[in-house]
């Protein structure tokens, strides 16, 4: 079998894209290419309106079985290959796309669906979000980037003591320290005193010490589904009087400097504190990052839902504990074993890509009051029972190991693309558009 893949973003331009609407698709494909490479011969494309049929033409000549994975939502997925093709997308939101806006007819996402025959999803809360629209018989599969294997391998050598005696960072941009930066030029207008703080300078060689108990979080502080806001001031009422708690949050966009401003205004409005916040914005080393993960208590998510959630995934494979709430497609992998949870309410919101900002679906607001709850429990887990930090990292790996394991994710693979192909005709009844 010939598998072609793609994704908007690529190794070429992943620089200038990083932190962009759909970037992260790329890192998916990466994960998944060494396990669709036990299945089959496979090939990256990047132009694949000149290549996917081409290729594919040629594997009908020698009788060859060719399918076009497309690692992006459906409204950016091509429907006009003779190829097999499928989707391969992330969603958190309670309800897909049934509409369509500006021409486009795949804004509705059961045209494309309807037209592929079958899609790739990372999430059973994603499959039935599927299913509630194109009936329980569309053959739609949760299959997450399969990344346990490489960092369970990396967690094996780390330690996993929940207070960190002591690991130093290198790392290449910038770092900001609460305990070193000047941030009144970051309050009110008739406060501000001094200078700003130097946000788009040349990267320079930096070193971060990190000690006590530490808590850390990798986003996209422009990803409005973060919500890193309550992350920092949930953290702040929590150790007001705590010196040793440090919350670091490693940011990833290619053009920080207007978030950096905004994340650096609620530093200065949740003051004063004696816990430590840490700002990262810059290349970590593979070896670094290691250092990073070695030198985290738990890892943080506090967002309003989540398509899969690589970092957080990642941290658990290695065997973090976190703190998070039980949603979207953390729910297959998040539990009181390996986490401490966060309430969560509904709330109504609009699709991402819907330029109406209709309310069409819901999301899944963080409990402020349950945060704060998580991090004082957490602390005090770390700091007076290293038995139960113990049992919830193992539980993590293991809870991992299930969900995203790359013998687990071959297994659905072979099992999902062995399916023979829905055969051309009417559309159901369920999925009739208007």
């Amino acid at each position: 079998m010939l598998i072609i893949i793609h994704s908007e973003t690529n190794k070429s331009n992943i620089e200038q894209n990083l932190g962009r609407p759909e970037y992260s698709y790329y890192f998916v494909l990466k994960e998944f290419r060494p396990v669709l490479e036990r299945i089959g011969q496979v090939i990256e494309v990047s132009q694949p309106d000149e290549l996917v049929d081409r290729l594919y033409f040629d594997c009908l000549s020698r009788g060859e079985a060719c399918i076009f994975l497309s690692f992006s939502p459906p409204h950016r997925t091509p429907i006009h290959y003779a190829c097999p093709t499928i989707p391969v997308f992330a969603w958190e939101f309670s309800t897909i796309p049934t509409e369509s806006w500006q021409g486009e007819p795949r804004h509705d996402w059961r045209v494309v669906l309807q037209a592929c025959g079958r899609a790739i999803t990372h999430s059973t809360f994603t499959v039935k979000a599927v299913s509630e629209v194109m009936g329980d018989d569309y053959p739609v599969c949760a299959i997450p980037a399969p990344v346990w294997d490489r960092f369970a391998e990396r967690g094996e050598h780390l330690l996993r003591h929940p207070v960190v005696d002591g690991v130093t960072l290198n790392l290449r941009g910038l770092l900001i320290d609460s305990r070193k930066a000047d941030l009144r030029a970051y309050g009110p207008p008739a406060l501000r005193e001094g200078a700003p703080i130097p946000l788009d300078g040349p990267a320079a060689d930096c070193q971060l010490h990190l000690e006590g108990v530490v808590y850390t979080s990798v986003f996209n502080p422009y990803d409005g589904r973060k919500n890193w806001q309550d992350m920092i001031s949930a953290f702040c009422a929590s150790f007001r009087e705590i010196s040793d708690a440090t919350l670091v949050l490693k940011l990833t966009h290619h053009d920080i400097a207007n978030a950096l401003t905004d994340m650096l205004h609620h530093l200065y409005k949740n003051q004063s504190y004696k816990c430590r916040i840490v700002l990262i914005h810059g290349y970590l080393a593979d070896a670094d990052y290691e250092a990073l993960v070695q030198a985290t208590s738990y890892v943080v998510n506090s967002s309003y839902g989540e398509g899969q959630c690589l970092p957080l995934m990642e941290f658990m494979s290695c065997g973090k504990p976190a703190i998070a709430p039980v949603n979207t497609a953390m729910a297959d992998y998040v539990s009181r074993d390996n986490a401490f949870l966060v309430d969560f309410t509904e709330e109504l919101t609009a699709w991402p890509h819907d330029p109406r900002a209709a309310y069409r679906t819901l999301r899944y607001m963080t409990d402020w009051d349950s945060l704060c709850a998580a991090y004082r429990d957490s602390y005090e887990v770390a700091k007076n029972d290293p038995p139960r930090y113990a049992a919830m990292s193992v539980a993590a790996v293991q809870s991992l190991q299930r969900f995203c394991s790359q013998a687990s994710t071959e297994q659905r693979l072979r099992a999902f693309l062995e399916l023979p192909l829905p055969a051309a005709g009417p559309q159901p009844a369920q999925v009739t558009l208007a």
